[in-house]
């Protein structure tokens, strides 16, 4: 029989409680039921005048208007206001009314301009948030992993200008500068003349649209300009600080900023990262601070045909190198960027056999250079052949690599609408706080279930099932 829907009801006047109308297990009330975001007022109350004038709108409202927006990856905040205005369960945790009036989508905007800007509030949020998940007793930062991804900025590719920029300084430059010297003194050699390092430039592309984006490119064919946020986590998948940069600065640089949040906030032990951190001076900085730096295999660098470097053997007692031809390669110099250099004699080369796999130089020199903390990466080289190390560094794909899929698959990390590092910080600090809270909220829910039902105690849904599919009963539920 066709049937045809009674469309009269659209009219239908009832009472209801907007209480009733939310599901129990939706998502925002579960986050309700586990956050406390009364701390937001503390953090505002100076952005705010005593003198009273015109009404306010309350701070936690403001701040949980993004919050849907990263929580549910909606596009923009017009279109944010456009669904609280018709969901139920977004009036609900904003504390509307169906009555109420939706804030304009250019509110949170104009706060943001006139209270917000310039001031770490969205951070704060962020760790007030962490907070309240490491009182529940989950978070374990025994085991961290660090990692970055990239952001599309809100620029056109092709609005760009070329600009002399001053070089990115490095964390270590007081420190190796003093290393260097010192190495040269034990040689007998002269100290360095000092370099005027801020006449050091270079030529880059900059957007004409968002000028504190970075040009980022990845292979061949992805050139853009966007943003990179360096994250941390723990084992169980919980986010424990991040950074902002613009996508050209490398992994290497930028890790300093997030070590130096992380170091003083949480007991650490062991730090897993991939291949773009592995240099000697993070693998000396965390051995200094004894740490374990957990670092994969890296590729050697060398044309094919080559000798690799691990062919020329390291003699510490004599401070030199020796060949597979087995002739010696002393020390000459140690140079600005912290390298010691190695050269064999022309005379050894010249004739050698060995030769055409050694160097192509016309002087038949060949040059090896070694770090002066290359020591402290030999030392993550034996880390990365314990037995214990391809377990734990595969868990990457579970933890950072796993957070940064879903941040941009479903809240909306994958580019941004936002221009500048400040609102761009702001909008990773939120989402990765929404990632938290939707954790929290899990998290909290399977215990309520355990509590409920006891291990043992759960009702036997084999024996339901088979009974419903009994072709003979007739089963009426009340």
């Amino acid at each position: 029989m066709l049937s045809k829907q009674d469309m009269s009801k659209r009219a239908q006047i009832g009472f209801f409680s907007l209480e009733d109308l939310v599901p129990q297990d939706h998502l925002l009330r579960q986050i309700d039921q586990c956050i406390d975001f009364s701390f937001i007022y503390e953090l505002v109350k100076e952005k705010y005048d005593e003198i009273q004038g015109r009404p306010s709108l309350d701070p936690i409202l403001l701040i949980k208007l993004p919050m849907i927006q990263y929580l549910f990856g909606i596009k923009s905040m017009r279109q944010t206001i456009k669904e609280i205005e018709v969901n139920i369960a977004y009036r609900w945790f904003l504390g509307l009314s169906l009555e109420d009036p939706v804030p304009h989508f250019s509110t949170f905007g104009k706060n943001y301009t006139r209270r917000f800007k310039g001031t770490d509030l969205f951070e704060k949020i962020f760790y007030e948030i962490l907070e309240q998940c490491i009182a529940e007793g989950i978070v374990d930062t025994s085991e961290v992993f660090i990692d970055s991804t990239h952001i599309k900025a809100h620029a056109n590719r092709n609005k760009k200008e070329s600009v002399e920029v001053m070089e990115q300084a490095v964390f270590y430059t007081d420190k190796l500068t003093k290393e260097i010297t010192k190495n040269r003194e034990k040689h007998l050699k002269k100290p360095l003349k000092e370099t005027n390092a801020e006449s050091k430039t270079s030529l880059k592309k900059r957007s004409t649209t968002d000028p504190e984006s970075g040009w980022f490119h990845k292979g061949e064919h992805k050139e853009v300009f966007a943003y990179s946020s360096q994250v941390a986590c723990d084992k169980h998948g919980w986010i424990l600080g991040y950074t902002t940069h613009p996508g050209n600065f490398h992994d290497s640089r930028t890790f300093v900023s997030l070590f130096n949040k992380l170091k003083g906030a949480f007991p650490l032990e062991k730090l897993i990262m991939d291949a773009g951190y592995k240099t000697p001076a993070i693998a000396q900085l965390l051995l200094e601070h004894k740490l374990t730096p957990i670092f994969p295999y890296k590729r050697p660098m060398t044309k094919k045909g080559y000798f690799k470097k691990h062919e020329y053997v390291y003699d510490d007692y004599y401070n030199c190198y020796i060949c597979p031809n087995n002739k010696i390669l002393s020390y000459t110099t140690t140079n600005r960027k912290g390298y010691i250099e190695y050269k064999s004699n022309p005379k050894d080369c010249k004739n050698c056999p060995f030769l055409s796999k050694c160097t192509n130089s016309k002087n038949h020199t060949k040059v090896i250079t070694r770090h002066i903390w290359a020591e402290a990466l030999e030392t993550c080289e034996e880390i990365r052949h314990q037995s214990w190390f391809k377990e734990l560094y595969k868990k990457r794909k579970e933890t950072i690599e796993r957070i940064f899929g879903t941040a941009k698959e479903f809240h909306g990390l994958r580019y941004t609408n936002q221009i500048g590092i400040e609102k761009m910080h702001m909008k990773i600090g939120l989402t990765f706080a929404c990632l938290n809270m939707k954790k929290l909220a899990k998290i909290k829910r399977i215990r309520a279930q355990k509590r409920r039902f006891p291990k043992g105690k759960l009702p036997n849904l084999s024996i339901i099932h088979r009974i419903l599919h009994r072709k003979k009963t007739n089963l009426i539920f009340v």
